[in-house]
């Protein structure tokens, strides 16, 4: 017999749901990089400068159209025989990483310049694992989950050890490799138990297993207690602790955010991050809920040990590359406590974790602009004192490193302050006044190393900016038009989130 004669109505599910329309802005991603592969065998070698401004323009339309039909996809929330579910968080985070990745590329076309590397190939990964991760934050299957979350791996494996020649990049490419096997061990594993546990169940000639997030969902509700159930939701919350840099998952950050290419470092510490929390959020209120006594009491302890680490540990670092690197580590360890939060408070609680990941978003790519400039050819060696006499030198770039880093630190009235507020608030109402304790110890600290920073670029002296590497500053590459109106905006829009949300604040009670 057939595996059509068995299963009729599987297959009529399945096609009935199958919604093109749905993962239309994929689907053009996915083309657009094809694209870039094909004008660069087409074109001439010296229409090759092209080809990045096709990637970004393209990124742009695709983010304009998804803006414009920002509710279409709802009329079919769950699609592809319940792989994908569509949702508002969904689409804000579809939105969010084509923003990350249109500023990501256009950091590409300064880092890349400076290094004689392929350019166009660059491009296409950064597309392929956009695509990826807009997929990953709306899988509803584990099945999908896995595969997105594995192709976004394979292309930040790539990304990070871009810099062939680097032998730092080579380095870190090794360990983020390594350790994120571990991690993706760890998460199938898991991932396997919780299958186990489940099983095989059929109903109206369908098969339901445990991959699917609503039958696992009503099994864990049925037992809430079942140790080999439990034991699944702890790996798979380690392996996804490993994706956000969570204590004590965060060993790989330093040494890869060092070694990476500064576009790829913002890439890990932006989008790969927030990919991270929109699965965790899933898992642990859509999926998980029966479980949040084991569940809770664990990101506690995890977000308390991140906040903590990671502050005391950014403060003797003076490479600032992996300064932000565990100061990113510290923002884990806030935005956990929004997703624990959000058990009890889950419309304020949702929208603060986005709203601090939209502001997040903001204040690390004006900073992480900044460093691509001042950045030399070997961009792994970036040191405070790179920074010295930046205002005096190149008072653009020092006000721009400034607004970020106050929003970073979380310095009102800019966005990040807001971010922080929200997140407290939901804290606050949740009642984890411990956490809250912690959370609020640790912005004290962080103002100690994002002000050192701020005070190298505007109050200690260095030499000119032009002079040469070897008088231990690396020269810095003019500011483009593109660049230059993309820091612009993003100041801006630091600024005024942090004074009035606007329409933004409304969408952030839609989950």
């Amino acid at each position: 017999m057939t595996f059509a004669a068995m299963n009729p109505a599987l297959l009529r599910f399945v096609s009935d749901s199958n919604d093109w329309n749905a993962i239309m802005p994929e689907l053009l991603l996915g083309c657009l990089a094809l694209f870039l592969l094909v004008l660069e065998i087409a074109l001439p070698k010296k229409q090759h400068a092209l080809i990045p401004g096709v990637a970004i323009l393209g990124q742009l339309a695709v983010l304009l159209g998804l803006l414009i039909n920002f509710n279409v996809v709802f009329e079919h929330p769950v699609t592809f025989g319940g792989l994908l579910y569509h949702s508002h968080s969904g689409q804000l985070m579809r939105i969010f990483f084509l923003l990350s990745s249109v500023l990501v590329s256009l950091l590409g076309t300064i880092a890349l310049a400076k290094q004689r590397m392929p350019r166009i190939e660059f491009f296409h990964i950064v597309l392929v694992v956009t695509a990826a991760l807009m997929l990953l934050v709306q899988s509803f299957n584990f099945v999908m989950l896995f595969v997105a979350l594995e192709t976004v791996t394979v292309g930040f494996y790539i990304l990070v050890s871009y810099t062939r020649t680097n032998p730092l990049s080579l380095e870190a490419g090794l360990k983020y490799l390594i350790l994120g096997a571990l991690s993706s061990a760890l998460l199938l594993f898991g991932i396997v138990l919780l299958y186990g546990a489940v099983g095989r169940v059929e109903i109206e000639g369908i098969v339901h297993t445990g991959f699917e997030f609503p039958t696992l969902q009503e099994f864990l509700a049925s037992h809430p207690h079942n140790f080999l159930a439990g034991a699944g939701i702890v790996l798979v919350l380690a392996g996804v602790a490993f994706k956000i840099g969570a204590v004590p998952f965060q060993i790989w950050i330093p040494d890869v955010y060092q070694g990476a290419p500064t576009p790829v470092t913002a890439f890990l510490a932006v989008s790969s991050k927030a990919a991270g929390f929109a699965v965790l959020f899933l898992l642990v209120h859509r999926v998980f809920p029966a479980y949040l006594w084991l569940t809770l009491p664990i990101l506690g302890v995890m977000a308390a040990a991140t906040i903590i680490f990671g502050n005391l540990a950014a403060l003797t670092q003076q490479n600032v590359k992996r300064l932000i690197g565990l100061s990113g580590v510290s923002h884990a360890g806030y935005l956990l406590i929004g997703v624990i939060a959000a058990a009890t408070e889950p419309s304020l609680a949702t929208g603060a974790v986005i709203f601090y990941l939209f502001a997040y978003l903001l204040a690390s790519f004006a900073v992480f602009g900044v460093m691509t400039h001042v950045a030399g050819p070997d961009d792994s060696d970036q040191e405070l004192t790179h920074y010295a006499g930046l205002a005096r030198t190149h008072p653009f770039l020092a006000t721009v490193l400034a607004v970020g880093l106050g929003s970073l630190a979380g310095i009102p009235p800019l966005a990040g302050f807001m971010g922080k507020l929200f997140i407290f608030i939901a804290a606050f109402q949740a009642g984890l006044y411990w956490l809250l304790a912690v959370a609020i110890f640790g912005v004290v600290i962080s103002i100690y190393y994002y002000f050192g920073w701020i005070r190298a670029a505007f109050f200690e002296s260095g030499v000119e900016l032009d002079a040469p590497a070897a008088l231990g500053r690396p020269a810095r590459t003019p500011l483009g038009l593109m660049v230059g109106v993309a820091l612009v905006m993003l100041t801006l829009a630091t600024v005024l989130l942090g004074v009035y949300q606007g329409s933004l604040g409304s969408m952030l009670s839609l989950h």
